[in-house]
């Protein structure tokens, strides 16, 4: 099983509790990858000095909320040369036409519109072709709007398969188990994201639990005083009550009784988030402070990775029939 995230922006509570936790337990199991794809983060990196920085510390995040480096494999992207080694090849495998109709480009090349866009953004799905197929992934967890880059993958492995005799597994998309789904503080009716036009109603998982507790006691609810879980008719309630729900374990239906007014409810909610946050703050904070430790975890885990990685290279460019260094 492979799920890769990019350095980009800030860990925030709905990526921890919609998808990280879940890659905590599911790395008992399966056989998981975690790839921090650094390279991907360029085709938006217009800077020195940024992704370097911002992977050493989503690397700490990852290990701070419960990745084993002995039980899961995570690993730096660019630290496995294979990655870019295959991308090309899958780009030697795939249409321009195919490249073309991909959603995503579509839109994040229509929302830099008058800036730069880069080559990278429309090849993009060849380099994450190239991430899937190195592992063997039998499965990949994604939510809908990363369907259409592994059917894209599965037609390029199907493309090679045909051409140069049987290489590659094929991966299939499944869906992630269902995390939390945690909304904006100050828009319930929108995901909590990184992209939101401001950070007023996005918790960090980092963030100073003082500041924590001033968001959830501005978060939004709605004009009457019933606290009960509707998800359609009290957004905000119902948001504060599925983020008390994820970090206490009870049904959010259940945690509704206890409560006759919106101030303890979010005062409650706060001091669940801080205390859920904690240990991960504290782990997060010995990690960055000692960044020899941190690059040893993720060495080793691109030594993992890139074993795997290697054979499968072997493999492709073998049947291609590339001459032997």
């Amino acid at each position: 099983m492979l799920s890769c995230i990019q350095p980009t922006g800030e860990v925030h509570l709905g990526n921890y509790l919609g998808a990280l936790r879940n890659w905590v337990s599911g790395q008992h199991e399966k056989d998981a990858f975690h790839g921090i794809v650094d390279l991907h983060a360029l085709t938006i990196t217009e800077a020195p000095d940024v992704v370097g920085q911002a992977t050493l510390q989503l690397g700490a995040v990852l290990f701070a909320v419960g990745l084993d480096p002995d039980v899961a494999t995570v690993f730096v992207q660019s630290h496995v040369t294979e990655h870019s080694q295959l991308g090309w090849i899958m780009e030697c495998q795939v249409s321009f036409g195919e490249l073309s109709r991909m959603t995503q480009f579509k839109d994040k090349s229509a929302k830099r519109e008058h800036d730069f866009v880069s080559a990278g953004l429309f090849t993009y799905p060849a380099l994450q072709a190239a991430d899937i197929l190195l592992y063997d992934t039998d499965e990949v967890p994604v939510g809908d709007d990363q369907r259409q880059h592994i059917e894209i993958t599965r037609d390029i492995a199907i493309r090679f398969n045909h051409r140069f005799g049987d290489t590659f597994v094929l991966p299939k998309a499944v869906m992630p188990k269902a995390g939390a789904r945690v909304m904006d503080l100050q828009d319930p009716t929108s995901k909590m994201s990184k992209s939101a036009g401001s950070d007023t109603g996005l918790v960090y998982l980092m963030e100073d639990p003082a500041a924590i507790m001033k968001k959830f006691k501005r978060a939004v609810t709605d004009s009457d005083s019933e606290v009960r879980f509707d998800r359609e008719a009290k957004p905000g309630v119902s948001n504060l009550l599925e983020i008390l729900a994820a970090c206490t374990g009870e049904s959010p239906e259940a945690l509704a009784t206890r409560y006759t007014q919106y101030g303890p409810l979010k005062t409650d909610t706060g001091e669940a988030v801080v205390e859920l946050l904690r240990p991960v703050q504290a782990r997060y904070t010995e990690l960055m402070a000692d960044r020899a430790e941190l690059q040893s975890l993720l060495r080793k885990g691109a030594a993992k990775a890139g074993e795997v990685a290697a054979a499968t290279l072997a493999r492709a460019q073998r049947n291609i029939g590339l001459l032997p260094a």
